[in-house]
């Protein structure tokens, strides 16, 4: 697991001028819900960068999630993204 949430940081700072980046696991958070699968993921993306506070919030978003197409169909379930300056 650890692994595979290094593969999407190499993914996003390769794309990405970014000055920090940290991603979070809340799939234990959704354990209970009725879509819950143990093969994907609940991830809260933190990242601090100038380059995507300086663009619009839906932009900044559609590239991170373009950047985690392949990802978001098969390995994460939900995304959750905050933006940092």
């Amino acid at each position: 697991m650890k692994s595979y949430f290094q593969e999407i940081e190499k993914k996003l700072k390769k794309n990405i001028q970014s000055e920090s980046l940290e991603i979070i696991d809340n799939s234990y958070l959704h354990k209970s819900h009725k879509s819950f699968s143990p093969d994907k993921f609940h991830l809260h993306l933190k990242i601090k960068s100038s380059y995507l506070s300086s663009i619009s919030k839906i932009n900044a978003h559609k590239l991170i999630m373009n950047i985690l197409k392949d990802d978001l169909k098969d390995k994460i379930h939900a995304l959750e993204i905050s933006i940092e300056q």
